[in-house]
């Protein structure tokens, strides 16, 4: 087993990204040498892990942690640090600031929220059929809707959208901002979010914030008032960036998949199980970051990774793993055994799984029944996409019907 100073570090990633294709260096990997040493473009050396198994044990075993890189040079994608809060945290921190939101993101609470997201849904398709082909799905679409639908639950004026889907990019952002300008989003979405908190306080509502605000200020030596601003921006950003950027991925890629487009229009029922398939096959990140710190000397792919040594785990490759998967590198929307870790694994699994799992299902799901005839509108070579964030996306969808 060679010692780590013999091992040479090959940069990360290994190639700029290309639409939503996945790196075949990844496949190779993961036959030859599913534990690599890497450098990001910034911070220290660091373990990539490809195989499926390897990323669970990354992410799911208390031995790796995500605490230990508080005051590391981590290795990361962004000239900056990366922002502590919630996701820096390992139990029973972690745990504390997590269930002070879990409620509200439970499958039944979600359920709950699903005949308003449809409601949402087709006011945003009639509205698209008013104004006529062809129509920018991310701007008419895909954005609105799981802003609308987070800002409802957590409490924030929809009206001040174009403030704070700006400011998120932060959270999002490589190259695409400079580092200056990245805190200043930042600063003015802690701030935005720090008046909202203060609002709450003179008058109380219904809704995620207050709720926070509420067990704050019932016990203040459980939660400090950065922790709920924090938080609560987090959910903000979080809560829509992610489904922003993966609903027209998804639409992209159905729409690149004639016959896997026409099995799921033959029977709308089939959108959760094409849900599945769909988070599973497309690389929603640009490379892997947020590294795990091994706490202890423990064995990964083969190779021993040392105490204080840290490793990230691929999901886009684990989700490709050809001992898994049967076929990976195909679209299957009526793939029956699907056990990706699209939303991740372990004690960092997506809060907000639930959410984004329905919002998928019903903005796919009514682009399927209300617009049988949608296509994209340009050829494929001018789509325009997303560059300089840590996720890959279309920046303008044109479609007509």
């Amino acid at each position: 087993m060679p010692d780590v100073a013999e091992v040479t570090a090959q940069p990360y990633p290994f190639s700029p990204p290309d639409r939503l294709h996945l790196d075949p260096r990844y496949a190779e990997l993961r036959r030859t040498e599913p534990l690599i040493r890497v450098r990001l473009p910034f911070g220290e050396e660091a373990w990539l892990a490809t195989r499926h198994t390897d990323v669970r044990t990354v992410l799911g075993d208390a031995r790796f942690s995500r605490a230990a890189s508080v005051g590391r040079d981590e290795p990361r994608l962004t000239p900056r640090q990366i922002e502590g809060g919630i996701l820096s945290m390992d139990p029973p921190e972690h745990t504390r600031l997590r269930r002070l939101v879990a409620k509200a993101f439970t499958a039944r609470r979600v359920e709950q929220l699903r005949p308003r997201t449809r409601q949402i849904a087709d006011e945003l398709i009639d509205a698209m059929v008013v104004g006529g082909p062809p129509a920018d799905l991310v701007e008419h679409f895909a954005t609105p809707l799981p802003i609308q639908v987070i800002c409802e639950l957590l409490g924030v004026p929809f009206a001040d959208r174009h403030l704070f889907h700006v400011w998120s990019e932060a959270i999002v952002s490589t190259t695409s901002l400079p580092p200056e300008r990245i805190q200043e989003y930042l600063d003015n979405l802690y701030a935005y979010i720090g008046e909202l908190v203060q609002q709450r306080r003179r008058a109380p509502t219904d809704d995620l914030i207050c709720a926070m605000v509420r067990a704050r200020d019932e016990d203040q030596d459980r939660f400090t008032e950065q922790e709920i601003v924090q938080l609560a921006a987090g959910l903000l950003a979080a809560g829509h960036e992610t489904t922003v950027t993966q609903l027209p991925n998804f639409a992209y890629v159905l729409l690149t998949h004639s016959e896997q487009m026409a099995w799921l229009r033959a029977d709308p029922a089939r959108v959760p199980t094409a849900i599945e398939e769909l988070m599973r096959y497309v690389p929603l990140g640009v490379a892997s970051s947020f590294a795990r710190y091994a706490t202890e000397d423990i064995e990964v792919g083969g190779v021993l990774v040392r105490a204080g040594e840290p490793v990230i785990g691929s999901i886009s490759s684990a989700n490709r793993d050809e001992t898994v998967f049967a076929d990976p590198d195909r679209l299957d929307l009526g793939r029956e055994t699907n056990p990706h870790i699209g939303f991740g694994h372990g004690v960092h699994h997506c809060l907000g799984a639930q959410l984004a799992r329905m919002e998928l299902q019903v903005g796919i799901g009514t682009l399927v029944a209300r617009l049988p005839e949608l296509r994209i509108a340009v050829p494929e070579p001018e789509l325009t996409w997303k560059s300089g964030m840590i996720v890959r996306g279309l920046a303008r969808m044109p479609v007509a019907w």
